[in-house]
This record gives structure tokens, sequence and C-alpha cells, in this order.
């Protein structure tokens, strides 16, 4: 009978019982010791009143109780349901009571968040303290476990059953609740080692926030499937990480596209030895093809790929033979993973011409949360429509042309950002770009780049940035308006806030 995938855990237990399986600071848990604690914490929920189908709550960082609570979870059929850490207490309480979740894991560092959110008119009835100094009328996470049995939970979980919800990044209006079965998060990990070689030896840096598909779900997870090592870091601080990878020796780690810039900063690069890094993935957003060509200069295999929280999030992956050729492009699909580029009437479109993506496989949601209306506009005929723009090139290789929300329509020219911001990325003083559209009358829209300087004692004016593109783009393509920021606004996973800019402008 299948387990979900609560059995990988069980599994690897059985027949690697010493191997490593998560590190967190000090605390070090082979397969068989974390197999007893998911054990502990799902019977000591139930203990709690979690039934199958019930929503979990969990504001935590990067930590060894993220990933025990995913699989307890798991365990007894409950919905895990991360919440990212640097939202407002209205946005957690949103997500709470959206989801209907009755019980609420949450580290000691969120508790004044969390003394706020006990004020708010929620659906919580139980509260369970990751840490020290938890509140009276807590649970405290240790002692649940420390007081439960150590026994393999018996539910009759299928590939199905719901095992997450994770809530897209909200970067326009209110975020929606992807369901993601456990079948979701196994093809997905599936999908991962039939396109790069991978297996129970390698170890992972899981430092992107595990409350992002990206953190979870583009490394993580598919290592647990394959039996390997992660090593969890709670904060992003670039040499730590490089040092990190020095220490350890490191082998694969997924960063988004600000991660990876960050790290091109760090002081004395060389000084670390990274060569245990075979595999360097970036996604979330386009990564810069400045960052790109720092790793490669340095024989580090540096693979761009591309998904959705949809998508579990698996679409496709540009493999390291490639990354040099066909730089820019994301890749192709995977093995079990079905991609289609078609025009505004479902029709395929010609290779070079740009069309929306959409993905049919057993990797694609269930469908959003309470949000039947959403979910019938996303997924049609067994479809996801990702609301990304892209276009293959003549060998089958796809190319990530903007998100459809992006595209400006200027004159009657369909210009896409990513364009523009890639010849930005290029330029010496240019730490970060970001192009939108705004209202023209005569031109329908016109175009406004945002930029963000490395070093703000050497000053760019506008036309600085206009000659620097002049000959490079068509003249229609060229900003109009050009403003100098100090940062661009990004949301928790990464992403530059396109809405607020293009508010702004």
């Amino acid at each position: 009978m299948v387990k979900g995938i609560g059995n990988w855990i069980v599994k690897h237990s059985k027949s690697r019982p010493d191997s490593m399986a998560i590190v967190y600071n000090e605390k070090r848990y082979t397969y068989s010791e974390l197999n007893e604690r998911v054990n502990c914490f799902a019977n000591a929920l139930l203990s709690l009143g979690v039934r199958k189908g019930d929503r979990v709550n969990a504001l935590l960082f990067n930590t060894n109780e993220m990933l025990e609570s995913l699989f307890a979870c798991a365990k007894i059929g409950a919905i895990f349901v991360p919440i990212n850490f640097r939202l407002s207490v209205d946005e957690v309480n949103y997500i709470v009571n959206d989801s209907r979740g009755y019980h609420f894991i949450y580290d000691g560092r969120m508790k004044p968040l969390v003394d706020q959110l006990r004020t708010q008119n929620s659906s919580l009835l139980e509260y369970i303290h990751v840490g020290s100094d938890p509140h009276e009328e807590d649970s405290v996470y240790e002692d649940l476990i420390a007081d439960a049995a150590n026994e393999e939970p018996e539910f009759d979980i299928r590939l199905d059953d719901i095992h997450m919800m994770m809530y897209t990044s909200g970067t326009t209006g209110r975020p929606k609740g992807a369901l993601l079965s456990h079948g979701n998060t196994q093809w997905n990990a599936i999908n991962f080692i039939n396109s790069i070689a991978f297996d129970y030896s390698d170890s992972t840096l899981s430092v992107a926030p595990m409350f992002h598909i990206g953190g979870m779900s583009v490394i993580t997870t598919p290592l647990l499937y394959v039996g390997g090592t992660i090593f969890l870091e709670d904060q992003f601080v670039p040499n730590r990480v490089m040092q990190k990878i020095h220490d350890e020796r490191i082998t694969s780690i997924f960063l988004v596209p600000a991660m990876w810039q960050a790290l091109t900063t760090v002081e004395n690069f060389g000084a670390y030895d990274i060569s245990s890094l075979r595999l360097a993935v970036s996604g979330g957003a386009p990564c810069p093809i400045t960052v790109i060509e720092f790793f490669q200069k340095r024989d580090i295999p540096f693979y761009e790929g591309f998904g959705l929280t949809e998508t579990a999030p698996f679409v496709c992956i540009l493999d390291k033979e490639n990354t040099v050729r066909k730089n820019g492009s994301v890749g192709k699909a995977p093995i079990h993973t079905n991609v289609r580029i078609v025009d505004p009437n479902d029709r395929d479109v010609p290779h070079g011409e740009v069309g929306e993506l959409i993905v049919n496989g057993p990797n694609v949601m269930v469908g959003y949360w309470n949000k039947p209306e959403e979910t019938k506009e996303a997924i049609k005929n067994d479809w996801f429509y990702t609301g990304d723009l892209a276009k293959f090139d003549e060998e089958g290789f796809i190319y990530i042309v903007d998100r459809k929300k992006d595209m400006i329509i200027t004159g009657g020219e369909n210009v896409y950002p990513i364009e523009i911001e890639q010849f930005l990325f290029r330029h010496p003083k240019i730490k970060e770009a970001a192009v939108v559209g705004y209202p023209d009358e005569k031109w329908g829209e016109s175009i406004k780049a945002i930029i963000a300087l490395k070093d703000s004692s050497q000053p760019m004016s506008a036309l600085d940035v206009e000659t620097f593109l002049n000959g490079k783009i068509a003249k229609f393509k060229i900003p109009k308006k050009i403003e100098i920021v100090d940062a661009l606004p990004r949301n928790a996973t990464g992403k530059i806030l396109k809405t607020v800019l293009r508010q702004k402008a």
C-alpha cells in the first residue's frame, strides 16, 4: 500500500539508518533518528486532535522542526501549511483563516507577531511553540516529542491525497493556497533525479526559505527522496553560505537570483573552496546573465530552471552541457512533464514565436483551496496555464520571455521587459533593474526603467542609461522614463514587486 511521502523517511530509516538526514547548527539527525522524531510528533498531533485532511499552519524558519512537521503531517494525512515569516500579522491571519487551520506551530523568534495574532479573530485553537520562553498556554514542541509514543502511524495515505498547501507569493492581490498532493511532490522528485544525476551521497544547503516552493522542493525534498543530507540555514548570510559549502563539502544548492547576485560580492570569494559544488540551481525569477557568467567562469556547474508553486515546482531545467551554448534558456521539460506554447486560441505556436506556456503532468497541483473559479481558469483539460510568455528555439529549448501581465504594448509593438533588463544588468554600475509599462495617451503604454546602483558614490544619469542602450535594442524599446532608486521592492521570495512599480509609474 502506498504510504505517501512519509514513507520515504521510513524506507531510509530501515535501509540506511545511520546515514545523516538533517543538520541544523549543532543538531545532527540520522534517518533513524529523524523517523523517530517524525513519528513522535505525528502521534502528538493526533493527541491534540489533528485529523486526516486538517490544515496545520506553521510559521517556521529553515530548521529541523520545519521538515519534521512536514513529514509528521504527511504520515497522518494532515495538510501542512507553511507561512511566510516575513508577512505582517494581518497577512498571517488571512492565511490562517483562509486555510481554516486550528493548529499553529511557530518559532519562538516569531513570538511578538504571534502575540498579536492571538488578539485577532482567527480560527486557531492550539499553539505549538518551538524554542524557549513559550506562552504559558502553549504546547511545547520538544515536550510533545518527548511525551509521545514512537509508533508508526497507520493511515491509508494515497498519492492523490493532499499533503501540503502552499500559498502563492501574492504579488497581485491576496495569495491563493495551491493544493499539492503526495504524488505532486513525489513526481517532482522523480523528475529531478531523472534530469540530474543525484543520489544519497549528495548534500544540499537549504537556505532559500522553505515557506516558498523553491526552498522546499527544488532540491530539498528530492534529496530526501533519495536519502541525501540536508544542511539547514535559517538566515541568508553570503559569507556564511560560502563558509558552509567550504566546511561541509556540500554538493548542491538552490538560490533565487538575488541570493546568487549577493554571493558574487562576497569579499575574498576565491578564498573559499567550493569545488565540491556540482549543482548550482537558480530559479524563482530570471537570473541576470552576468551572474550566470560569473559562476561559469569559475567552473561551477550552473543550472537555470523554471517552475511554479502550482507545478510542485519543476517545469524545466537547462542542463550543464548547454548552459553556455543556450545562455538565457530555461532548458527542456523533464520526462514526466509535458509543455506546450500556445496562442490565445490554444493553438501551438511555431518555434520562435511567443505564446503562453502551459504544463501537463503528475506534478501539476490539484487546484486552489476553496477557489473553484480560479482553479477552472488555471487548469483546463488537464493543462495548467502558467501566465508566462515563452518561445521554443529550433532545437526545442524553452525561453521565458516574460510574465503575460508584464508584457508592454507600446505603439502596437510587444515589448518584453526581461529583454531590456538583461541588457541593463550588463552595465558595470547597475546592481538591479526592473522595466514596467505605464499609461500613455499617444502610444497606449510607454516604458519605464527603475534602477539600483552598485555604488551610490558613482552616480548615473538617465542620459547615461539611454546612451548605453542605444544601438543594443530598438529605439522604441528604450525607456522613456528612468528612475534611480536605492533598492527595488521585493517580496520574501526575492521576486521584484512589479505591481508596486507599475502603480508608482
